[in-house]
C-alpha cells in the first residue's frame, strides 16, 4: 500500500474583492474546503504541488503570468482526522499543511474533479469562513485581506 505523505498544501481561491471560492467534497456531503492535496513525493517542490492540486480539483491553470499562486510562507501543522488516518503510515497522526492563495477573475470556468468535489460556491471571505469544515482552513480565509495587504 502506498501511503500518503503527511505534507500537504491549501489554495484559498479569491477574487479582488475577496470573493472565495469553495468546494463541496465527494464523500462528506456538507464539508466546504479551499483547493487542498499532499504532496505527491517527498521531495516535490510546494509550489508545484499547490499548481498541481489548483488544477486537479478547478481546473484553473496558474500559469505564473495572468493567474500567480502567491507562497504565504506559513504553515500549520494539526491532527488528521481519525477517519482519514488510514491513508497514513502507521503511527502519523499530524500534517504540515503549507498555505497559499490565488486571486482569479470572478467568471473564470471551475471545472470539478467529480471523483473529490460535487459543487463550488463563491462566498464572501467572512462567510466562506464560516461555512469551512477545517478549522486551519478557515484561519487562512480570515487572514486573507492581512495577506494580500503585505
Amino acid at each position: 500500500m502506498t501511503y500518503k505523505i503527511p505534507e500537504s498544501v491549501l489554495v484559498v481561491i479569491h477574487t479582488a474583492d475577496l470573493e472565495v471560492l469553495l468546494i463541496e467534497r465527494t464523500a462528506n456531503p456538507g464539508y466546504w474546503q479551499s483547493v487542498t492535496g499532499s504532496l505527491d513525493a517527498i521531495d516535490e517542490p510546494l509550489l508545484t504541488t499547490a499548481t498541481r492540486e489548483l488544477f486537479e480539483e478547478t481546473g484553473i491553470v496558474a500559469d505564473g503570468e495572468r493567474i500567480k499562486l502567491r507562497d504565504w510562507g506559513m504553515s500549520n501543522v494539526y491532527e488528521i482526522y481519525p477517519v482519514w488516518r488510514h491513508r497514513y503510515a502507521p503511527g502519523v497522526t499530524q500534517n504540515t499543511e503549507h498555505i497559499f492563495s490565488v486571486e482569479v477573475p470572478r467568471d473564470i470556468p471551475i471545472l470539478l474533479s467529480p471523483r473529490e468535489h460535487t459543487a463550488h460556491i463563491w462566498l464572501p471571505y467572512l462567510e466562506a469562513a464560516d461555512k469551512c469544515f477545517s478549522p486551519s482552513n478557515a484561519e487562512a480565509i480570515l487572514q486573507l485581506p492581512r495577506q494580500l495587504s503585505r
